[in-house]
């Protein structure tokens, strides 16, 4: 009986740790676009821009979309469609107003955004996003830069013939190893950033990583 009974938590905790790895590796897909390229949330120069961006772009669940904006001046304001079509700020959805506001996707399907100023709403600061539901066709690439190779690991140069080599120096001796040139790799779409890994689904993956390999 005892020992069905730890197997049977020992299966609990296993399908805990492939849950909390799963989940690790869905936030370390996702992506935070910058709205319209830039991320200014602001009337646009020619109509519709922020809509043809967003037609460039492919959001998908789990990624995210910031808008940089004066506080004191503006707004951003998920609405649903009528609203959309009509700029009534009246009733959003959500109002956003912090100058800096990151609006995570946390489903499929189309997502609608205006300004909270109905005159600039009526000049096109407004963006309509339609969400993906399948991630199987992003693509990342990650350049890592490789290491640079430790003092330690660098032979010295041989001695010329008829000279005798010179004696390693006595004493502590400090070694201050160059860091190696950092290289930004480019996100594979317009206008998105690769995003952190959240500090939850780093935690979780954490401690079930650790029931997986400790049971």
């Amino acid at each position: 009986m005892a020992q069905t009974s730890s197997r049977s938590s020992r299966n609990v905790f296993n399908v805990l740790g492939l849950l909390s790895l799963f989940i690790m590796f869905q936030n370390a897909n996702s992506f935070e676009f910058k709205v319209g390229g830039s991320g200014d949330w602001s009337v646009p120069s020619y109509p519709n821009s922020y809509n043809q961006w967003a037609e460039r772009s492919r959001f998908q669940i789990g990624d995210s979309l910031s808008f940089n904006y004066p506080a004191d001046k503006d707004s951003v304001l998920l609405v649903n469609k009528a609203d959309y079509d009509n700029c009534n700020t009246a009733s959003p959805i959500e109002k956003y107003s912090d100058g800096h506001s990151v609006v995570k996707f946390n489903q499929s399907g189309p997502f609608y955004f205006i300004s909270g100023v109905h005159d600039n709403c009526v000049k096109n600061e407004k963006l309509h996003a339609v969400v993906m539901a399948d991630r199987s066709n992003r693509n990342q690439t990650a350049a890592s830069p490789p290491p640079s190779p430790s003092a330690d690991e660098v032979p010295p140069s041989p001695a010329p013939s008829g000279e005798e080599a010179p004696s390693p120096p006595t004493g502590s001796v400090e070694i201050n190893p160059t860091a190696a040139p950092s290289q930004e790799s480019s996100p594979p779409k317009n206008g998105a950033s690769s995003i952190a890994v959240s500090f939850v689904g780093s935690t979780t993956a954490f401690i079930g990583s650790l029931f997986l390999l400790g049971f």
